[in-house]
């Protein structure tokens, strides 16, 4: 009798986009700790763990100040009514960003100009920047306008997306020429380098940071920090995220309810000791999907600038990215699309007037980039899973 012919039966490994189970586990009693003790405070809004964080992010930042916040979104929100950005000013930022980016500017009832990215970085391009304002800027009565709606251009807003900083030292060079105040969008970005050492939040007017959960700097809910280096600026801040208030029930200001929960600082002092760590194994796992996709002429691997890239994201770029989508998640992969949509033709911002041909780069770059799991747990089986069904796929 004939013996039956061997199947080898590939074993599926699960790998999700982001295991935040797999971080608990790991100070869980720490974590636990420190939230019984804020319990056992009964301090929750604006206290101790509260000041220590801010003092501990600014200092991380390299930054003298640090006002914690309820959200990323109301960072960007708060920091720009701390630079009086309302009806009739215009801010520059990018359309290849999460929505908060251009979300806060339009909820002032303040205009967004969106300017195109680096098609390696996806990051703000100055030159788009620079181009945008010699062709549609002008003075008039020493402000800058934008000639064909009239409104007042105060502030230009990088984002330094997927754990990159921005080109920062030109862009810096645009806002000093025309007079604009640098609000840095560094949700994905805490502890991210520029080429010269200085780190994000630290070279604007105000840096903006999240805390939300899937951040490498995750807190247990919502949670976000203003930076700056300007003292006057950081007390508006405080302010300004308490309703306007100070002294106490006297509003010179009209503010908005954005305090940092108590229990969440709590919570972001625990994480902080581990994030340098968490983000050494992110540059492992990059390094390692580098070296393996390297030779696959179909996928682009992230192109690092001189710096700290921290990995937020680890973003490809790739033919069918649609169809490759599909195949990992067919085989238990985790992705996310960094962003469908840019923001320029979001349909709430048909009113501004543009076309996806007016941020060619963006466009493209939101139909062929994808995003895989980088995250600090994975495991050595997990990473090459990831790597042999993509190469599968193109194969």
């Amino acid at each position: 009798m004939s013996a039956m012919p061997e199947f080898k039966q590939q074993l599926a490994i699960d790998v999700p986009l982001l295991d935040l189970k797999a971080q608990f586990v790991a100070i869980e009693q720490e974590v636990m700790q420190a939230i019984h003790d804020t319990c056992n405070s009964q301090r929750f809004i604006l206290g101790p763990q509260v000041e220590d964080l801010e003092k501990k992010i600014a200092a991380y930042s390299q930054c003298q100040f640090g006002i914690g916040v309820s959200s990323g979104t109301d960072a960007l929100l708060v920091a720009l009514m701390a630079l009086d950005v309302g009806p009739g000013d215009e801010v520059i930022t990018t359309p290849y960003s999460f929505f908060a980016s251009a979300g806060a500017i339009a909820r002032l009832g303040a205009r967004p100009v969106f300017c195109d990215i680096d098609p390696d970085t996806y990051n703000l391009s100055p030159a788009a920047v620079e181009n945008w304002l010699s062709h549609n800027a002008e003075r008039r009565d020493g402000q800058l306008i934008n000639r064909g709606t009239g409104g007042r251009i105060k502030a230009l807003m990088p984002v330094h997306l997927f754990g990159q900083m921005a080109d920062m030292e030109p862009l810096i060079g645009l806002a000093r020429n025309n007079d604009l105040k640098i609000i840095e969008d560094a949700a994905q970005a805490i502890g991210s380098e520029y080429r010269d050492g200085k780190r994000a939040g630290s070279l604007g007017d105000i840096g903006c940071f999240s805390f939300f959960p899937s951040k490498n700097l995750g807190a247990f809910g919502d949670g976000g920090m203003c930076t700056t280096n300007d003292p006057a600026l950081a007390e508006r801040l405080r302010v300004l995220r308490a309703h306007g208030s100070k002294p106490k029930y006297h509003h010179a200001l009209i503010g908005g309810n954005f305090r940092l929960d108590e229990l969440q600082a709590a919570v972001l002092l625990v994480k902080l000791r581990y994030l340098d760590d968490w983000t050494k194994q992110r540059q492992q796992n990059a390094r390692f999907y580098d070296l393996a996709f390297a030779s696959l002429h179909n996928v682009q691997i992230p192109i690092a600038r001189p710096g700290r890239h921290i990995y937020n994201q680890y973003v490809l770029r790739m033919e069918r990215r649609d169809e490759l989508k599909q195949h990992l998640g067919n085989n238990q992969i985790g992705t996310e699309v960094y962003y469908p949509v840019p923001l320029h033709v979001q349909k709430c911002f048909d009113y501004l007037g543009y076309r996806a041909a007016d941020a060619v780069e963006s466009s493209s770059a939101a139909a062929e980039t994808l995003a895989i799991p980088i995250y600090p747990e994975l495991s050595q089986a997990q990473k090459q899973r990831v790597v042999d069904v993509i190469t599968e796929f193109y194969r």
